[in-house]
């Protein structure tokens, strides 16, 4: 199985959306706290190229992006071959 690991905050919509979505699938991930000015945050800032916003996800290592980059992956059917390992 992916190791999956998302960096959220709280009240983030987009988050929710996110974490929904692997619940949906049965996929175990490891959510990240990560609110502003926190050590998580500047370390998803950093892993992810500078981006600032919530959610980041990381499949294997590998930067998917943020909710809509999950989204349009999981519609292409390029979500679950990544899940599977």
């Amino acid at each position: 199985m992916a190791k999956i690991e998302i960096y959220t905050q709280d009240f983030c919509p987009y988050c929710a959306r996110a974490v929904a979505l692997f619940t949906r699938k049965g996929a175990a991930f490891e959510e990240k706290p990560a609110p502003h000015g926190s050590e998580a945050r500047r370390e998803a800032q950093a892993r992810s190229g500078g981006r600032t916003t919530m959610p980041q996800i990381f499949i294997d290592d590998r930067h998917i992006g943020g909710c809509d980059e999950l989204m349009a992956l999981d519609r292409k059917g390029g979500l679950d071959p990544l899940l599977a390992g």
